[in-house]
């Protein structure tokens, strides 16, 4: 019911900043929570953020809280995740993922297996 596609990863060195953009698609985005993940492999899928239905709630991982953001554009059928002062540790596939959520104001989940919905993925390199 909802596709989602990631996009903006790439190279950047250690302290650089990147937006990655999630894009919808499904006049039903709006009743879906948001979460973005991460993974290298062979590692655990990780929780980085999530937002809310309406935008106005927000969760963090604690490794990320302070140095990314989360929003969404509804009207575009778009989740942002800015990312700024950036660490090789934060090399990984950045994934973005749909979770059905009958509420407006909880952010996502930070499981990921409460997500209904998830993109291919976009490859984010810190370089020392």
């Amino acid at each position: 019911q909802v596709q989602l596609v990631e996009s903006g990863g790439g190279l950047v060195q250690a302290g650089g900043s990147l937006r990655l953009s999630c894009a919808a698609s499904g006049r039903t985005f709006s009743r879906y929570a948001v979460g973005w993940f991460r993974q290298d492999p062979g590692k655990e899928r990780e929780f980085v953020a999530a937002v809310s239905r309406s935008g106005g709630s927000t969760s963090y991982a604690d490794s990320v809280r302070g140095r990314f953001t989360i929003s969404r554009d509804n009207a575009k059928y778009t989740v942002y995740l800015q990312m700024n002062s950036l660490k090789v540790e934060d090399t990984a596939v950045y994934y973005c993922a749909a979770q059905r959520a009958a509420g407006t104001v909880a952010a996502g989940s930070s499981l990921s297996a409460l997500y209904d919905y998830w993109g291919q993925g976009t490859q984010v390199t810190v370089s020392s």
